[in-house]
């Protein structure tokens, strides 16, 4: 009887049929009113269901967007002489032009991530597509330099926040599939970029010769990027809420978080901790845990992280930091990451800006140094082209590469000697060797792609790279902003192209130093 008063007052457990907490998102239960709200979802888990056609619709809007991110720069370069002389233009003022890249995704990278928690990230695309296609349109009836330069920084503004959330854009929509659509934009990307320069001359001639066509018809790539985005907004799988900072600024199939991944498969770092974890594992049995200590997985005690993944329990930080187990450090919480003093942050911020610069001033005198020496508007834009269209080969080939290497320095001297041989030709013969020329520039230009591996393996964790991403990035386009300024100064000073070819060199060598010094196996954890 006690027994059976025991489970009236008791009744047996019932199993919790709620989902268990895998991370993966799910419709809310019709069930569920405002007094019970739907918990926010576990970070890093797939967007809300969506169906099938909305999903070929964001792949479609992907691709276009993407096309869309790079012919408002790279269509400049082969009309930069008809565009100063209706201008009015001078070398500064044009060199200023060529940086007004770098400066705008500087200053509007860093709002996307903030403005896509709070409206989602298909509506920032759109914004950012609107944005886009208003200032391509209006390039063409500015009356003034001014007037050019703020349709351009419009243009431009629009392109750095649809830049930074491409890969929001595919974890939130394609969670399985992040290699692959990844992929997909990026080749996009570069088409984009190689087809504005290819095609902008002889798109001018079709549309009766004026630059001002040539420029504006670009906007119609915007339109049509506009629709299928307009179109997203409106469905419900598009303003579901968007994964933390980790996972919106690394995904893990992206060249940052995979080469984060594989250097740290090998790392002496990790190994280090992994006989930790032995060692704790080994003993737990017997001493049984304390607050605070690892677990023998390296993940923390019940969140679910995958064993291996370097984590301590308790504290967040990342394994083989050398804090001991029961540290000073409170619960929960981990030492706090000061990146602006570790060298390799610093180093890496200089490499990054420097290799921004040199592809800044490619994409925006390479032209006019091939139309100088007689080569004509139409042709110097095709070489240009084929100079940006060997990162679509090679950006896949060289993060593989780096990935597997202790210290990126070779191929970073690679990269280095390839661009000043192209400046050494530049120099002796720019007409009769200028595709060999845009060939070995376009292997120097792919240095951007390595320094994106770099920083992925230069911290033991996610938010680690986010950090060091988003220092050595902000750090590096402020870097680059007078490097295209001065290229232009220079040519107005000397009436040629030796002087400028001689800071180009000087620029290169100093990029090889940094990316040298960049590339140690070292992590940011350390201090070092």
């Amino acid at each position: 009887m006690a027994m059976a008063d025991d489970d009236r007052r008791n009744p047996p457990h019932e199993p919790d049929r709620r989902p268990a907490a895998t991370g993966v998102r799910e419709r809310p239960d019709a069930a569920r009113t405002a007094d019970a709200p739907v918990p926010p979802p576990e970070p890093g888990g797939p967007a809300p269901v969506a169906s099938p056609w909305m999903l070929r619709l964001v792949a479609v809007g992907l691709v276009i967007a993407a096309l869309n991110l790079r012919p408002a720069i790279s269509g400049l370069g082969p009309l930069l002489e008809e565009i100063r002389g209706g201008l009015h233009m001078n070398g500064a003022v044009a060199g200023l032009l060529t940086s007004v890249p770098p400066l705008c995704f500087a200053l509007f990278g860093g709002l996307a991530p903030r403005l896509a928690r709070r409206r989602g990230p298909a509506a920032v695309v759109l914004a950012g597509m609107v944005a886009v296609t208003l200032g391509l349109a209006l390039r063409p009836f500015a009356g003034g330099t001014g007037t050019f330069l703020a349709a351009t920084a419009l243009a431009l503004a629009g392109i750095a926040v649809s830049n930074v959330l491409m890969p929001v854009v595919v974890k939130h929509w394609f969670p399985d599939r992040v290699g692959s659509m990844t992929g997909l934009y990026s080749m996009a990307l570069s088409m984009g970029t190689s087809a504005a320069a290819a095609v902008t001359v002889p798109l001018t001639g079709a549309l009766g010769g004026s630059w001002r066509a040539g420029l504006g018809a670009w906007a119609v790539l915007g339109v049509l990027a506009v629709v299928p985005w307009l179109l997203i907004t409106r469905d419900r799988s598009a303003r579901g809420p968007e994964p933390r900072a980790e996972q919106e600024a690394v995904p893990e199939e992206t060249i940052e978080g995979e080469a984060r991944s594989e250097s740290e498969a090998r790392s002496e770092g990790e190994a280090r901790s992994e006989g930790e974890a032995r060692h704790h594992e080994a003993e737990a049995p017997a001493a049984g845990r304390h607050p605070g200590s690892e677990t023998g997985s390296g993940a923390p005690a019940g969140s679910g992280t995958p064993a291996g993944s370097g984590t301590p329990a308790g504290t967040g930080a990342p394994a083989g930091t050398g804090a001991p187990a029961g540290s000073a450090a409170p619960a929960g919480k981990a030492p706090a990451l000061r990146i602006a003093k570790s060298p390799t942050a610093w180093w890496l911020g200089v490499f990054f800006g420097l290799q921004a610069s040199a592809a800044y001033i490619t994409m925006g005198w390479l032209p006019q140094i091939f139309r100088d020496a007689g080569v004509s508007a139409s042709a110097a834009g095709a070489m240009l082209a084929v100079t940006m269209g060997m990162g679509i080969p090679l950006s896949f080939v060289l993060p593989k590469m780096a990935a597997r290497m202790r210290h990126q320095g070779p191929l970073v001297l690679a990269l280095g000697v390839c661009g000043l041989v192209a400046y050494a030709g530049l120099w002796l013969a720019p007409a009769s060797g200028a595709w060999v020329w845009s060939l070995v520039l376009g292997v120097s230009n792919c240095a951007f792609p390595l320094a994106l591996t770099m920083i992925g393996m230069r911290s033991r964790s996610s938010a680690g790279v986010v950090k060091l991403s988003a220092f050595a990035q902000s750090t590096g386009y402020l870097l680059s902003i007078p490097g295209p300024l001065l290229v232009g100064s220079l040519h107005d000073l000397s009436g040629d192209w030796r002087m400028p070819l001689v800071l180009m060199a000087a620029l290169m060598v100093a990029q090889m130093a940094s990316g040298l010094l960049a590339g140690r196996d070292r992590v940011i954890e350390d201090g070092r």
